[in-house]
């Protein structure tokens, strides 16, 4: 008897000792197979051991059985497909994270037969179509499959898995849109939600008041509506609630102040109405408070200036009244304060900054009153402290200007007094100073010389006196100088020339005096005005020529040394000696005679060559079209010359708002001539045709009258019934996606970082510069142009705003952008922002840095730039691989600061986006030439 006991425990011995052999065996193949599809260096540690020792292989975990349970290779920059049917090969698996690699194909739809899988984690592979069933997947406990590019509906399945405990569906937008449904509540060991930019829509159910395990609960970037469900007030362990950038309205639950373990409360961007409520101001343990961006009312909660954990507050653009809580810091270490865009009164809280962290203060755009506190010139962790636009009054705290880390100092429009203090040279981080309209005294001190970061300086409308210091001109960054309005007497410092970046300079309605430096006119085009002055002397004839010279009257003692035009005779001519005199006469005769013989000639040749040449090219004669002409810079032309130039031989390409041609003038100039599209030109049946609206006139006015090196200069617009033409300057370079994509010539990095600040600079100044705003709307490198030095031109904005598709209905998202370079968010929405321009200029960026196009097809079906660059900056060695192949030089780290700009602009949501202005001040903090390390005297390699 017992020996047929011990024959039948061995053959249950041998019977599992070969099941176990095979389940080895199928293990082992595994790992081969993943070998062989996977590509990458962190694989090289797997290839130096045997088949069989995968239980040693890093990122891999066995049990004491030998089986494998766990799979890491997350962020392992591995390229190629993953093997399927994974749980046949591997019975035991519980933990599987393939996070942050490229992985090719789609979702691993076989993963679903692992029946004891308790993580799954997919994050960050950006792979596409629809996903499956994944009711079976029982023991499934954490699933982030965020940062994906999954279509079709939104898997509702997952609310048949009662044992998770986390879900991140992070950035998913290609979802149909979907709603939450009330049976979410089943998922009641659900700790953490993750459902932001996923296309979530509808109400939020009040059943996830029951899902009280949850402790973050983000439902932000969505489309959802309605009033934000008292009964979230019952997540007793909740620690983050985001609802931001949604659609939602009604007040703000009062029963959210029984969130007791709530550390970040995040609302912004909504619709929401009523009082911020009281009981919020008694949250324990409340870090972060934002709820910017609303039409809330009432005041500031007195009780939030007592908070003891508060380090962000972030109410600005509501309709908040009242006072700013007056113990706001006192008792907690703040960090960020923004309260502006309210109608807020009363005075600043002194102890603000008592917790010595506080880096951005900010309550522009109210009704303030009272003075600076004086605690705030000792407030050295101040990055940017913006009080413009209230009814500020007194004396300035002179430590202010001083501060070491401040980069913005805005006191602007107030009634404030004083004086610019002297250790405004200690402040080395700051990069604009904006005091316009106050009552500022005193001398502008020549140690601002030592603010080497300068970029704008706009002290406009004081009462400041004494010499402009020459020392001005070492602030070589410096963009913008503005002091019009002031008593500044002395002459104008020829030092303001080696101000080469400088965009506006405006020094009129002062009392300045001498003549004015030969050398600045070698600022032109930016827009400069001189006028309402004592100078004297000649008008350099720069000047002249470019049309500035509105920038001169109110100068008694000034005068031109020819006229050019009818405009200049507001200006006398210069006294000479009789003998100089009579040369000059003599000399201006005889030149006019040569010109006007010349003239003749050419159109006489011109006309003969017209009738040889053209045959059926598209001609338009004065007897065709009766032109309405607006000029904005002076350029010398007759209308004759542009009409018959427009031959299909110029022509530099077509798009679709119109043809642009290349047109050499008789002046040796030359100049780039759009001819718009109207429905005389295209089939008047089509409904595809373009019509110009009347609101075209006041968009080119607009354009014309934009002073700024970095947007292409409009000389003139032919606008007539049938025929518009705008007359550009003419970019020798072309544009950058041909010098990029196309050209034959390899720009170096020093010249890829000046065109990227350059066309910052341009959108910048359409964005923050002037009111209204322009928005771009179709940023994209064959939109910006090159000049003879490689400095960038905006061009092609506005223009196609006002066109629209024959059918009366405004349909301009079908041309106000390109693929690849188009804000999702503004696809999905149709609301064109200031946001949307910074999205493409990111995507130029990438462009810049990594040398390729926005779409690929090395990245892969339904992917982008953005996705590959995403793909890369896990690590510094993915980021270096993602740099233009093409450069070699010592900038690799600079241009890795700026592909990490670039991916913060093409940011999915537009609210985390940084503004232009933002964009600016990082890529000047990224220049490859900050130190002269490099100099672009070799913009471009020939061949490559």
């Amino acid at each position: 008897m017992a020996l047929k006991s011990n024959f039948f425990f061995l053959l249950l011995l041998l019977s599992f000792l070969k099941s176990f052999q095979s389940d080895t065996d199928k293990q082992s193949q595994y790992f081969s197979l993943m070998k062989k599809s996977l590509s990458g260096n962190a694989l090289l540690g797997w290839f130096t051991m045997g088949e069989d020792s995968y239980c040693n292989y890093t990122g891999v975990g066995c049990n004491d059985q030998g089986y494998v349970t766990k799979i890491n290779i997350s962020g392992w920059s591995l390229f190629g497909y993953f093997p399927a049917n994974i749980c046949s090969y591997l019975p035991k698996l519980r933990v599987l994270d393939i996070s942050s690699n490229k992985i090719l194909g789609n979702f691993p739809n076989s993963v679903i037969n692992c029946s004891l899988l308790e993580e799954l984690s997919l994050s960050s592979l950006y792979l596409g179509e629809k996903l499956p069933d994944l009711s079976g997947m029982k023991s499934l406990r954490v699933l982030d499959l965020s940062y994906n590019l999954f279509a079709g509906t939104f898997p509702l399945s997952i609310t048949n898995l009662t044992n998770l405990e986390v879900v991140n569906f992070n950035e998913n937008g290609n979802f149909e849109l979907w709603e939450l449904q009330s049976n979410i509540c089943r998922l009641t060991k659900l700790k953490i939600m993750i459902l932001t930019t996923c296309m979530l829509r509808g109400r939020i159910p009040p059943s996830i008041g029951n899902m009280t395990s949850l402790v973050d609960l983000e439902l932000s970037g969505n489309y959802l509506e309605g009033e934000i469900p008292p009964e979230i007030g019952r997540l007793k362990n909740l620690q983050l609630l985001m609802l931001y950038y949604n659609e939602l309205t009604g007040k703000i639950p009062e029963e959210l102040g029984n969130l007791t373990e709530l550390t970040d409360l995040d609302m912004s961007v909504n619709r929401l109405t009523g009082n911020i409520p009281n009981s919020l101001c008694f949250l324990p343990n409340l870090q972060a408070l934002q709820i910017y961006n609303n039409s809330l009312t009432g005041e500031i909660p007195a009780a939030l200036g007592d908070s003891k954990t508060l380090g962000f507050l972030s109410v600005y653009d509501n309709f908040l009244t009242g006072e700013v809580p007056p113990n706001l810091g006192k008792s907690s270490n703040l960090i960020l304060v923004e309260l502006s865009e309210n109608n807020l009164s009363g005075k600043l809280p002194p102890d603000i900054c008592r917790g010595g962290q506080l880096q951005y203060l900010l309550v522009l755009n109210n009704m303030l009153t009272g003075e600076l506190p004086e605690s705030y010139a000792n407030c050295t962790s101040l990055r940017r402290f913006r009080v413009s636009n209230n009814n500020l009054e007194g004396l300035i705290p002179g430590g202010i200007f001083g501060l070491p880390n401040v980069s913005i100092i805005d006191l602007a429009f107030n009634q404030l007094t004083g004086e610019i203090s002297k250790v405004i040279g200690n402040a080395k981080n700051l990069s604009e100073l904006f005091m316009q309209d106050n009552r500022v005294s005193g001398v502008l001190p020549s140690e601002i010389l030592a603010a080497v970061n300068l970029v704008k300086i706009d002290l406009s409308n004081n009462l400041l006196s004494g010499p402009i210091p020459t020392e001005i001109g070492s602030l070589k960054k410096l963009n913008l100088l503005s002091l019009q309005g002031n008593k500044f007497n002395s002459s104008i410092p020829k030092s303001l020339s080696s101000l080469k970046s400088l965009n506006v300079l405006d020094l009129s309605s002062n009392r300045l005096t001498g003549k004015i430096p030969q050398s600045l006119s070698d600022l032109l085009p930016n827009f400069i005005n001189f006028s309402n002055n004592l100078l004297s002397g000649p008008i350099p004839l720069p000047f002249i020529q470019g049309g500035q010279e509105e920038g001169f009257l109110g100068n008694p003692a000034l005068c031109v040394t020819i006229h050019l035009n009818s405009t200049d005779m507001r200006f006398p001519l210069c006294r000479q000696p009789n003998n100089q005199m009579r040369l000059s006469i003599s000399a201006i005769v005889a030149s006019v005679a040569i010109v006007v013989i010349m003239i003749l000639l050419f159109l006489k040749r011109g006309l003969r060559k017209q009738k040889a040449i053209t045959g059926n090219d598209e001609t338009m004669s004065s007897s065709y079209c009766s032109y309405d002409v607006k000029n904005f810079h002076r350029i010398s032309f007759d209308q004759r010359e542009i009409i018959g130039g427009m031959v299909d031989k110029n022509i530099l390409g077509q798009g679709g708002s119109g043809t642009v041609y290349r047109i050499e003038l008789s002046s040796g100039e030359v100049v780039a001539v759009k001819k718009l599209w109207s429905h005389k030109t295209k089939d008047s049946a089509s409904m595809n045709g373009f019509f110009l609206d009347k609101e075209l006139e006041t968009e080119v006015e607009a354009l014309g009258s934009i002073r700024h090196k970095n947007i292409v200069k409009l000389y003139s617009y032919f606008s007539s019934l049938d025929c518009s033409l705008l007359v550009y300057e003419y970019t020798p370079n072309g544009n950058l996606w041909d010098a990029l994509h196309k050209g034959k010539t390899l720009l170096d990095w020093p010249t890829r970082h000046q065109i990227a600040l350059g066309i910052a600079q341009g959108l910048a100044y359409l964005h923050h510069d002037l009111l209204p705003p322009i928005i771009h709307r179709d940023i994209k490198s064959s939109n910006i142009l090159l000049d003879v030095d490689y400095q960038p031109k905006v061009a092609d904005f506005g223009v196609a705003k006002v066109l629209q598709p024959r059918g009366g209905k405004d349909s301009t998202s079908v041309i106000a952008g390109t693929y690849g370079y188009l804000d999702p968010d503004y696809v999905n929405s149709s609301k064109a922002t200031t946001k949307c321009d910074v999205y493409s200029f990111g995507v130029v960026l990438m462009e810049l840095v990594t040398g390729k196009k926005p779409v690929e097809p090395e990245f892969g079906e339904n992917k982008n730039i953005i996705h590959w660059v995403s793909t890369k900056v896990e690590t510094k060695e993915g980021a270096i691989e993602a740099l233009d192949k093409r450069l070699s030089c010592p900038f690799k780290d600079e241009m890795i600061q700026v592909l990490l700009i670039a991916i913060r602009c093409t940011a999915r949501a537009p609210a985390p986006r940084p503004t232009m202005n933002d964009v600016v001040q990082l890529l000047i903090e990224a220049d490859p030439c900050s130190f002269d390390s490099c100099k672009l005297t070799n913009k471009i390699k020939d061949g490559f």
